[in-house]
C-alpha cells in the first residue's frame, strides 16, 4: 500500500469517528450498565448458581436420558440461566449493548454504501435489515 495524503485523511476521519462513538450517549450508558451489572453482589451469586448447574449438567450430558437426574439437572440450568438473564442489572446492560450494536451495524452499513451499493455488510445483530442485499444471488450454493 502506498502512503498518501488520502490515506492519513482517511485515519484523520476514522480516528474522530472513534471519539465520537466513544462520547456518545449510547456508550455512556454501555459503561455504566457493565459497571453496575459486574460489580452487583445479586448478578455475581445468579452467575455462580449458573455455572454451577451448567458445570453439573455439562458432567452427565454426554449419557443423555440415562444419566440420572438429566431433567432434573437439564431444568437448573435453565431455571438458573432465565434467572441470571431476568436479573434487572443484566437485562439493562444486554440493552445497551444491543444498542452500542446497532449503532456500529449503521456506520459499517453507511460506509459500505458510501464505497459501493454491492458490498455486503455482516452486522453483529441478527435482526439488522441488511439492506437490498439478500443471499447471494443463486450461485454460491454447490450444485
Amino acid at each position: 500500500m502506498i502512503v498518501t495524503e488520502k490515506l492519513f485523511e482517511i485515519e484523520d476521519q476514522t480516528e474522530k469517528l472513534v471519539q465520537a462513538i466513544l462520547a456518545s450517549e449510547s456508550f455512556e450508558t454501555y459503561k455504566v450498565n457493565r459497571q453496575t451489572m459486574y460489580s452487583s453482589k445479586d448478578v455475581q451469586a445468579k452467575q455462580k448458581a449458573f455455572l454451577e448447574a451448567k458445570d453439573s449438567f455439562e458432567r452427565i450430558e454426554a449419557y443423555g436420558n440415562h444419566a440420572p437426574d438429566f431433567r432434573t439437572k437439564q431444568r437448573a440450568v435453565r431455571k438458573a440461566k432465565r434467572a441470571l438473564d431476568l436479573s434487572e442489572e443484566v437485562a439493562e446492560f444486554r440493552f445497551s449493548e444491543t444498542e452500542i450494536q446497532t449503532v456500529l451495524d449503521l456506520i459499517g452499513m453507511a460506509v459500505a454504501k458510501t464505497i459501493s451499493d454491492d458490498i455486503k455488510v455482516d452486522a453483529g445483530n441478527p435482526f439488522f435489515e441488511k439492506g437490498k442485499h439478500s443471499g447471494c444471488g443463486g450461485s454460491c450454493h454447490a450444485s
